[in-house]
């Protein structure tokens, strides 16, 4: 999809819309707000203004008469602000009353002022809510731009072995090429990651970046977060909604487990690929969009197309540049320095001392298995800073049930002595053959189960699924296991 070539920065004139039945008034701002920079619609009663906001109108600001014929100017904020949450109204009457002033600031009103008014006090008031506005509008940029560095931080990736390398090195090439990435891999391996660093290596770096969880969400609301929704579409949709393709026009889409996406939205998802385009939940009006999408996958797409779960159409819009990353397991040479970036990360997160990781862990850590990848790594090392301390870790790595425990040092002869008046009692106490046969399957329940969670990303219904035990039993099984997040 081309890009808009329309910079982000272009200044554009503010619409008053001025809702108000004297002739009068409507004619002098009519006149007025021009000259002072501004384009105006003019409505002379609530319905009439009612119309052109459910017609298309966005107006950045609303002038607003209370005494109005019909809808009152009370009830027209309430619509307003049911439909345009966002929009500011500015409130104009000569009624003077404080309970008229503190319904309407109830209600949601940015100012008000009393008829008749000086030039001067309505340009006041629009310039301090249009700078409110602006605002706000700069703190939710801050606050989004926040967000993404803090979630590179957290996935900080050194690209650090060959193989990680030569991933990179086909980013760089294709960054600016405009066209979409397939991702696939394990979960936990960094998927996210080298969908944000493309982002970051592309041209659209100065816009956002924007990651959807197919599998987080179930059908319906998959459906409005991606596309949004119009007003009436169903119940509780009581204003327009913009969809994350809108939020995400002119930078990157990122849909992470694209595998898990129904159908119907896979239909939905090829015509965004294809035209740019596509309708909100409930309308009717095709919503035009520039993004660039990148998607990821823990599943085998492939195979999903010959049994006819997966569009084959899409996969291919899809699979422009296929990225494969390979398990921490293959790249175990990453090991030392994620953990010395992560646990530089947590230190300076969470106010605690930086430390280290003894040598003895370290060759635990390069020796396991990890089924959930570089995620796993991660929670270890912030789970060791949190508590200053690396037992819980060692036992999970070293303890029993978990083959590293053959590898483990033997305890010195100081260390493996009974303490006094313990022999007798340990030796004379009965050993049941069936009570070690149930701790072991125990134990190795308890293994299988933690593999299964970490690979699925703890997503207990796929979890469930892939164990063959319902959702109820799984529950049971991590609740006495003792399993969490």
């Amino acid at each position: 999809m081309k890009r808009a070539g329309v910079p982000r920065t272009v200044p554009q004139r503010k619409t008053i819309l001025v809702v108000d039945d004297a002739e009068v008034i409507r004619t002098y701002l009519k006149n007025l707000l021009p000259m002072k920079g501004y384009d105006v619609l003019l409505a002379e009663d609530g319905l009439k203004a009612m119309e052109l906001l459910n017609g298309g109108a966005h107006p950045d600001v609303v002038v607003l008469d209370v005494m109005m014929p019909g809808i009152d100017g009370i009830e027209t904020l309430r619509k307003i602000k049911q439909l345009m949450p966002e929009v500011p109204v500015i409130m104009l009457s000569v009624v003077g009353k404080a309970g008229t002033v503190v319904d309407a600031m109830n209600l949601g009103a940015a100012d008000y002022i009393n008829k008749p008014f000086e030039e001067e006090e309505l340009e006041i008031a629009l310039t301090k809510v249009l700078q409110i506005e602006n605002l706000k509008g700069d703190r939710d940029e801050l606050r989004d731009r926040l967000r993404e560095h803090e979630a590179r931080e957290r996935t900080g990736f050194l690209w650090a072995s060959d193989k990680m390398t030569r991933i990179k090195e086909i980013l760089e090439q294709v960054s600016d090429a405009d066209v979409t990435i397939l991702i696939h891999g394990e979960s936990g391996v960094g998927k996210e990651v080298v969908a944000r660093t493309t982002h970051e290596l592309s041209n659209r770096r100065e816009n956002r970046f924007v990651k959807v969880n197919c599998a987080a969400l179930p059908e319906e609301l998959l459906e409005s977060e991606l596309f949004g929704y119009e007003r009436g579409a169903f119940t509780g949709a009581s204003s327009r909604k913009a969809g994350k393709f809108e939020v995400a026009s002119g930078g990157t889409m990122f849909l992470d487990e694209i595998g898990e996406m129904s159908p119907k939205l896979q239909a939905k998802l090829l015509q965004v690929l294809q035209d740019g385009e596509f309708s909100r939940l409930g309308g009717d009006v095709d919503v035009h969009v520039d993004v660039r999408v990148l998607a990821a996958t823990n599943r085998n797409l492939e195979d999903m197309v010959r049994k006819g779960t997966f569009r084959e159409d899409l996969y291919y819009r899809l699979n422009v540049v296929n990225v494969w990353v390979p398990p921490l397991r293959d790249r175990r040479e990453e090991i030392p320095v994620l953990v010395d970036h992560f646990r530089r990360l947590y230190s300076l997160k969470y106010g605690r001392e930086l430390g280290t990781v003894s040598d003895r862990l370290m060759r635990g850590f390069l020796e396991y298995s990890w089924p959930g990848n570089v995620r796993e790594l991660e929670n270890m090392v912030k789970r060791i800073v949190v508590l200053q301390s690396e037992d819980a870790i060692a036992e999970e790595i070293f303890g029993a049930g978990n083959s590293l425990a053959r590898n483990a040092p033997a305890p010195s002869p100081v260390e493996a002595e009974p303490l006094e008046g313990d022999a007798g009692a340990s030796l004379a106490e009965p050993i049941s053959l069936r009570d070690i046969g149930r701790k072991a399957a125990r134990d190795a329940e308890r293994e299988a189960l933690k593999r299964v969670l970490y690979q699925t990303n703890w997503n207990r219904k796929k979890a469930a699924r892939i164990l063959e035990v319902s959702y109820k039993t799984l529950l049971q099984k991590i609740k006495d296991c003792g399993l969490g997040e």
